[in-house]
């Protein structure tokens, strides 16, 4: 088969992108590698589509030659198209060579024995040197372009087959500091680094010395510099950068093992001076790799003194670039006092704390300065609980522009939150001194006003969130100062009885905090919940809190509190809920009155799943001491095994009657909208996988655009049965569309009590639409005009088109609209009225048909609907 079109390639490659794997494993995935190899040495395609095609083999190679057979095979035809290329100037050169050098290390080809690979290495090294290579790469103005390419390919090359250039470590320094026309000094620089520290970190962990590896020149001759044996030292991957600087301290590469003899020390120093020499000639970003490369290179190498790096660090500390400015904190951290002096770290530390205040700062930028500041070494928290900490360098003088307010971003909140924390850890001595408001002073003034917007009734759960933000993080860096914990655990407190709602969250807070603030919490929690009447509108919550919290601490107080509440615990959610703190109160080791609870709870409750689990753990109550109970109750692999086949049928009968988790076998979908009777009514159509047995179903509206629905019992289901649709009434609140979050309760043929969440279903904006009453016979165009002329002044007009499709003006009303049609005049005139619950109406003339569309005139009361039924209309003709 001959060479493709430009439009033939156009539609492969389109077909490719949209599912490499799809379009792989169709007829044509077959032979996309081979066209593409043959196509790019025919001359009826043009050098773009050209580029196109070697674009696509930069992206997918594993995709299109995923073994090292086929990426040998496609690597050295790259190669001979590369050198098969006229002398003229050709835009595919550099791409042919970084494709080359993509499919060998993607396809696993690059090795000694790899043929391909031979050729590439030579040919890299020679372009990277400057040599001429013959008429087939170019005139001499492409040269300078194709050797920054080389050192590219080179780099990538050192990067996945660490040490394969130690032993070009010598002619690159050449290359470097040669006199005359120098080459791109850029990719030249950061090759030499990435070589020079992955030969020293491979060296270090095999226990050899550096072997003149910085002197020997390289060869193209008998197998060219290439050091297979020290890349296969290298074993996996070396990270380039160090990932974190705490991880980078518990990572010790092993240099100190590494012991170079004077002259290797001397070429080594000479080798680091040369690159940082050099280094103000590159960008910021390359700067800062270089740095990185560099400084953790020689981290804990012998004889190696961080002097070297003075200098620029001289030039680099008042940067305003945030990467060279991360690049000396990492040296900062790397070296430390060995590089930085006391009045460097003051002037860095003034540099990061005064751009971290400049009020135009971006927030990505205002929170790297603050990270910065967080992570400055002598800022951190400071050692074990008992040992004597290291004085903080940063004052709150320095830092008073840096504190938190209710105004900030909330990320930047909780990060000054954090730098205020850290001052509040070395407070002592200041409060003593009365000098102006203390860092505890502010930092109690701002957890009382997060408590304060969080205890709105009805507020955003973003500020609720935040609030328990705040106090997880003052909890955890001030666990030691009851002074400040104190009057958190009592704010707290005040938020949950202002906002009782808020339970869940309080529950997932002491789950998280150390016992320093989670133990007084739980007892101020449990005080505050059993002192309220046990008729609470908030009983749910209190239940929820309860079950968290009850412990022996007044019993007779939560045993009053609980017995109060049984009367009110009428649906299953609440009785589920009581018999949770029950259940608390006996793991607790409750005795006493809890007998007596149980036992009337085993009478009086209405559901008999309450009935029975109140049975049971009266049960266990009165025949298993405290450890047996425990485990039957909560089994779990931290507690002992005991011998008890009484302990052992108690576990399995409690997990049975406990409500569990399970994928649903239910599935839900809405059925045909029918617009009859006084509100819009979802036909649900109810499907499943298995016998289902007292399925009840609970819905929750998003966004609280309808008012709660009742839940619906349905008392069972079997696969392959029809069942009848649920009609589901909706009383929305608003004209909106929205969706339903479902939780089905049910039970097994097994007899399991399961529960699970179902996916959500939408309700769309036509499903709200309901009919006027009919008018009588011939009254209907009067009726419509006078709901037209009620809409004004107070409503809106507004036109629009609507797109009719192929089937015509008619099709599209009898499918769509025939129940609120008042005023028919087929096929080119409809007058349309539309009741939109709860007071709201929309009223559409359609007139004067055409092929395409129609034009429509609508008026509504509520202008809020507009965009709605613009996106309504418009979509009718793809829906007929």
């Amino acid at each position: 088969m001959g060479p493709l079109s430009r439009e033939t390639w156009a539609q492969r490659l389109g077909a490719f992108r949209a599912s490499p794997s799809a379009f792989m494993a169709g007829p044509e995935g077959e032979d996309l590698g081979g066209d593409l190899l043959n196509d790019l040495r025919s001359e009826k395609l043009s050098e773009q589509t050209k580029v196109s095609l070697l674009a696509l083999s930069l992206e997918y190679p594993a995709q299109l030659w995923p073994d090292a057979p086929a990426a040998e095979a496609a690597a050295t035809s790259l190669l001979d198209t590369l050198v098969l290329l006229p002398p003229r100037p050709s835009a595919l050169r550099r791409p042919l060579l970084l494709a080359a050098t993509t499919v060998l290390v993607a396809g696993g080809a690059l090795g000694p024995t790899s043929g391909a690979s031979l050729r590439l290495l030579p040919l890299l090294l020679g372009l990277a040197m400057g040599r001429d290579l013959g008429r087939g790469f170019g005139p001499s103005s492409e040269q300078r372009p194709l050797q920054a390419t080389a050192y590219e390919c080179l780099r990538e090359l050192e990067s996945c087959k660490p040490g394969l250039l130690g032993g070009c470590l010598g002619l690159l320094r050449g290359l470097l500091g040669q006199e005359g026309p120098v080459g791109p000094v850029q990719p030249l620089s950061l090759l030499l680094a990435q070589a020079l520290r992955n030969a020293l970190v491979i060296q270090a962990r095999a226990g050899a010395s550096l072997q003149d590896l910085l002197t020997v020149k390289a060869s193209l001759t008998a197998g060219g510099p290439w050091n297979w044996t020290l890349t296969a030292e290298g074993g996996t991957h070396l990270q380039p950068q160090a990932p974190s600087w705490p991880a980078a301290e518990k990572e010790e590469c092993g240099l100190s093992a590494l012991k170079p003899s004077p002259e290797e020390a001397r070429e080594l120093r000479a080798a680091v001076a040369q690159l940082l020499d050099t280094s103000y000639l590159l960008t910021p970003v390359a700067q800062a790799q270089l740095l990185w490369l560099l400084g953790w290179a020689l981290r804990g190498l012998r004889g190696q003194p961080p002097v070297l790096f003075k200098p620029q660090l001289v030039r680099l500390l008042g940067t305003a670039q945030l990467t060279l400015l991360h690049a000396v904190l990492a040296l900062k951290a790397a070296f430390g006092e060995a590089l930085f002096t006391a009045q460097d770290e003051a002037l860095l530390l003034r540099r990061l704390t005064v751009a971290a205040q400049h009020p135009a700062l971006p927030l990505p930028t205002h929170l790297f300065y603050l990270h910065c500041l967080l992570n400055f070494p002598e800022n951190c928290p400071l050692g074990p609980a008992g040992e004597e900490a290291t004085p903080l360098l940063l004052e709150p003088q320095l830092c008073r522009g840096l504190l938190p307010s209710l105004l900030h971003d909330p990320m930047a909140l909780l990060a000054r939150l954090h730098l205020l924390c850290l001052l509040c850890a070395e407070d002592g001595e200041e409060e003593g001194r009365g000098q102006g408001q203390s860092p505890q002073r502010y930092l109690e003034e701002l957890l009382a006003s997060l408590q304060q917007r969080a205890a709105l009734s009805g507020g955003p759960r973003a500020l609720a969130t935040l609030c328990f933000q705040a106090s997880y993080l003052v909890a955890r860096c001030l666990a030691g100062q009851p002074t400040v914990l104190t009057p958190l655990t009592h704010g707290l407190a005040q938020l949950y009885r202002a906002r009782p709602a808020l339970a869940p969250h309080f529950v997932d807070f002491l789950d998280r905090v150390g016992p320093e603030l989670g133990e007084p919490l739980r007892v101020v929690l449990q005080q505050e919940v059993v002192s309220r009447p046990g008729g609470d509108e908030a009983l749910r919550w209190h239940l929820q809190m309860l079950a968290r919290v009850a412990d022996k601490d007044a019993q007779s107080a939560t045993l009053s509190f609980l017995q109060a509440a049984a009367a009110h615990c009428t649906d299953w959610g609440l009785q589920q809920a009581l018999l949770r703190a029950c259940r608390a109160l006996l793991l607790a080791g409750v005795r006493g009155g809890l007998a007596d609870l149980l036992q009337a709870l085993a009478r009086q409750l209405e559901d008999p799943d309450g009935r029975d689990h109140a049975r049971l753990y009266y049960i266990l109550l009165g025949h298993l001491s405290g450890p047996k109970l425990a485990v039957a109750l909560g089994p779990s692999l931290a507690t002992p095994a005991l011998a008890s086949s009484l302990v052992a049928e108690n576990q399995g009968f409690a997990a049975a009657l406990m409500v569990q988790e399970a994928p649903a076998p239910i599935r839900l979908s809405v059925g045909p909208y029918r617009a009859e009777g006084p509100t819009p009514v979802l036909q649900l159509q109810v499907e499943v996988l298995e016998p289902v047995y007292s399925l009840e179903l609970r819905f929750r509206v998003e966004g609280q655009l309808c008012a709660p629905l009742e839940a619906v019992h349905i008392p069972c289901l079997c696969p392959g049965r029809p069942a009848q649709p649920l009609l589901l009434p909706l009383q929305p609140r608003r004209p909106a569309p929205t969706q339903l979050d479902i939780r089905a309760l049910y039970t097994k043929p097994t007899g399991l009590t399961c529960y699970a969440h179902l996916p959500p279903l939408p309700v769309r904006f036509a499903d709200l639409f309901l009919p006027f009453p009919q008018p009588p016979e011939g009254a209907g165009l009067g009726f419509f005009e006078e709901l037209w002329d009620s809409c004004l002044p107070k409503g809106t007009e507004s036109r629009l088109w609507c797109p009719l499709g192929p089937w015509g003006l008619e099709a599209l009303v009898s499918c769509h609209l025939e129940p609120f049609v008042v005023v028919a005049q087929p096929p080119t005139s409809y007058h349309v009225a539309i009741r939109l619950p709860p007071h709201s109406r929309l009223l559409l003339r359609l007139e004067a048909a055409q092929e395409d569309g129609v034009p429509v005139v609508l008026r509504t009361d509520d202008w809020t609907v507009l965009p709605l039924v613009g996106d309504y209309l418009r979509g009718l003709a793809a829906a007929v």
